[in-house]
């Protein structure tokens, strides 16, 4: 009897170990997920930016055809 004791111990340690290491996984997993969000939001307002620049860019184009009109 005294020998199965630390035996149970030592498997509910490699248990909870266990248990910390799949949420540790799931904590990475999750950190990703939200690092590839912010991704994805950062090239979606990059795409935003330059269709601005672009339609400026283009207002300026006709506002200069119109003054070379004059």
């Amino acid at each position: 009897m005294p020998f199965r004791f630390p035996i149970q111990i030592l498997l509910l340690l490699l248990l909870l170990l266990l248990l910390l290491l799949l949420l540790l996984l799931l904590l990475l997993l999750l950190l990703l997920l939200l690092l590839l969000l912010l991704l994805l939001l950062l090239l979606l307002l990059l795409k935003l930016l330059i269709l601005l620049l672009l339609l400026l860019l283009l207002l300026l184009l006709r506002l200069l055809l119109l003054l070379l009109q004059l």
